[in-house]
């Protein structure tokens, strides 16, 4: 063999050897996205990214909705009471992380003090939660109104304050504007109107 041809066979050798390292190094697997969902209804579901569809737009391999569609969303809440009439509504709107902050409600214990356990996730509080909550119930036997899916933390009161709240804002549609935005162009963008008198028992830190 002469020298020339052991040149060329190690330059063969060199380039093949570069070419398959390449190749490997633009190999990867595209993750496959999965979701945790409600099926409580229907026609509805949530998933855990906070997203509402419809039963039927829902991804059979995921199980997610798609991203196209409504997240976070409030439709049919009262934010001021944070009850709505619509299981997978409930459970959109309490993902939201300036709703729910995920320190306070992992701290939350489920049934009875002796044998409660905590949520392991902010979508497990919000689904459970929505789901059958005390506190919108009066006499053990019945809603105290048509929002009865809440996302609220629990609390040690008897509901009074909540009544009394109710009472003040009744007749009132609770609007959120952007930061900076007055009451009357949010309210007029909604085909509503503002009523002043109103914000002074929205402005409250409990609220």
């Amino acid at each position: 063999m002469t020298k020339y041809h052991l040149s060329l066979q190690l330059l063969i050798l060199f380039q093949f050897s570069s070419t398959i390292s390449a190749i490997r190094k633009d190999i990867g697997f595209e993750q496959i996205r999965s979701c945790r969902n409600t099926v409580q209804g229907r026609y509805l579901l949530s998933d855990d990214n906070g997203y509402v569809c419809d039963a039927l737009s829902v991804d059979p391999p995921s199980r997610c909705c798609p991203v196209n569609g409504l997240r976070f969303s409030c439709q049919g809440c009262n934010l001021v009471s944070q009850c709505c009439n619509s299981y997978e509504f409930c459970v959109s709107c309490c993902l939201h992380p300036s709703r729910t902050q995920e320190a306070q409600v992992l701290k939350v214990k489920i049934a009875k003090p002796s044998t409660a356990v905590s949520y392991t996730s902010v979508f497990d509080f919000c689904a459970g939660r929505c789901r059958h909550n005390s506190e919108s119930v009066v006499h053990e036997n019945a809603y105290r109104s048509d929002f009865h899916h809440c996302f609220s933390l629990p609390s040690n009161s008897s509901g009074a304050n909540y009544t009394q709240l109710e009472a003040r804002l009744g007749g009132i549609n609770v609007v959120i504007g952007k930061q900076g935005e007055s009451c009357d162009s949010v309210c007029k963008s909604n085909g509503q109107s503002c009523v002043l008198n109103k914000l002074l028992v929205l402005n409250q830190c409990d609220v």
